[in-house]
């Protein structure tokens, strides 16, 4: 499935992922290929993809790595997920 992560300051990832979990408002959840659709506010937390997108040049330093997952930290945001394409869109 393609990922797109978004912030105001820029698109951050873009590429193809087999996996994303997010910090949803009751909960952290996870999508995988062929999920439902969703739409749904995010809260303070971590963004976790795995897979080998494009990130940005110059905010590699947003993201860690632990365990051949990527991760971003974020305040919040809102996430749709729909034909096998996740937007993230972070504070």
């Amino acid at each position: 499935m393609y990922l797109e992560i978004v912030t105001p300051e820029a698109s951050l990832v873009s590429g193809e992922v087999t996996s994303v979990t997010v910090p949803g408002v009751d909960g952290e959840f996870q999508m995988l290929n062929g999920h439902a659709p969703v739409v749904s506010l995010l809260g303070q937390g971590k963004v976790k993809f795995e897979g080998s997108p494009t990130i940005a040049s110059g905010y590699e330093n947003k993201f860690s790595q632990v365990d051949g997952k990527w991760i971003l930290e974020i305040a919040s945001g809102v996430i749709q997920m729909g034909d096998n394409k996740v937007i993230v869109l972070a504070d």
